[in-house]
């Protein structure tokens, strides 16, 4: 009896770590077991999520040999994605933008002439709402968890196809600098094919969960192919809840634009490691000003977080909000010192 009750426990142990370590070994509930791998189920969980945008645009033009101006009328594609069961869709602004007539299709094949809630062109996103009943909506994932080589889905509307889905990994995170996309950057990128009219769809993880919203290839004159790059939902998530609240983002607003630093500038200034980033402009009349920051301060940590780079420095301050107390500690002539800032309202596409 005893041996058999440890053959029991022996073999429940052995079956605890291959689901916890190898859970690919064990056959597919409900699927035959010599059925080839598949993502249809995270396509079949979002898909009906993810809707087709058609615009129509005036554009002024001149004929050549004509000084007259004319429009034309412009026809584009896009995608956006249900957020919220009520008619909450998300897209990019630059879908949206200037647009004379915004068509959204429905997953269902409904047509809607959706209301423009709000805008925020620092992240090129867009909040709109349909009122035709309750939609399926998307479950939200968490694109911190993202790691390099995670399998991900793109759902959208390239090209005018409608529910067109392509796979691929995701091939970095935390992109920036691309050129004057964004102000604010922090892209996936993924090798998944996007391509035009796949602005504003779903880039979903193997779950089915929402982890970026889909929004440029690198330049095609580049001759380049499979680059593509997404707003991380956990972006997308803190600017659909501000328009929600207040119709726009609200960001807080210093008065600085740092550069980042070299190597060689740490080490004349006696700096260890990679922290700092140099004041290059202290704008007159700014927060930043008033509390006595200077040009060719170094700042080392805003809030109690080091900072490394320029882009980290825009982010931490872009989340603090007007009136918020902002503690700065920074070298100047080889002195440590700190000082407080009082953030205002960041307007347009101020800098820090």
């Amino acid at each position: 009896m005893l041996f058999v009750l440890q053959s029991i426990v022996v073999g429940l142990a052995v079956a605890f770590l291959v689901v916890l370590i190898r859970p690919d070994l064990l056959p597919a509930i409900g699927r035959d077991p010599g059925a080839p791998a598949s993502y249809a189920d995270a396509v079949e969980l979002s898909a009906p999520a993810v809707a087709s945008v058609r615009t129509t645009r005036l554009v002024e033009y001149t004929a050549p040999g004509d000084e007259r101006t004319r429009f034309r009328v412009e026809n584009a594609f896009g995608s956006a994605v249900v957020i919220g069961s009520e008619g909450y869709l998300v897209t990019n602004f630059h879908v949206i933008a200037e647009a004379a007539e915004i068509r959204v299709q429905l997953a269902d094949g409904r047509f809607a002439n959706p209301e423009v809630v709000g805008v925020d062109a620092e992240t090129d996103l867009a909040l709109l709402k349909v009122d035709v009943g309750t939609l399926p909506e998307i479950s939200l994932g968490n694109s911190s968890l993202l790691r390099i080589g995670d399998v991900v889905l793109a759902i959208g509307n390239p090209y005018g196809l409608s529910k067109s889905v392509t796979q691929g990994i995701v091939s970095a995170t935390g992109r920036n600098s691309l050129a004057t996309l964004t102000t604010f950057q922090d892209f996936i990128q993924t090798d998944a094919a996007i391509n035009a009219g796949n602005s504003g769809g779903a880039l979903v993880n193997v779950a089915g969960e929402l982890v970026g919203l889909n929004t440029a290839i690198l330049a095609q004159d580049a001759s380049t192919e499979g680059i593509g790059f997404a707003i991380p939902v956990d972006l997308v998530r803190g600017v659909v809840d501000e328009i929600k609240q207040h119709g726009r983002v609200i960001r807080g607003y210093l008065g600085l634009q740092p550069d980042d630093m070299t190597t060689a500038e740490r080490d004349a200034l006696g700096i260890e490691g990679n922290v700092g980033i140099l004041l290059g402009i202290v704008f007159e009349d700014s927060p930043a000003a008033a509390a006595g920051l200077r040009q060719g301060d170094v700042i080392i940590a805003i809030n109690g977080e080091e900072i490394l780079s320029e882009r980290q420095a825009q982010l931490v301050v872009a989340g603090t909000s007007p009136g918020d107390e902002v503690e700065i500690v920074g070298i100047r002539d080889g002195q440590r010192f700190g000082t407080t800032v009082i953030a205002t309202e960041r307007s347009g596409f101020a800098r820090n």
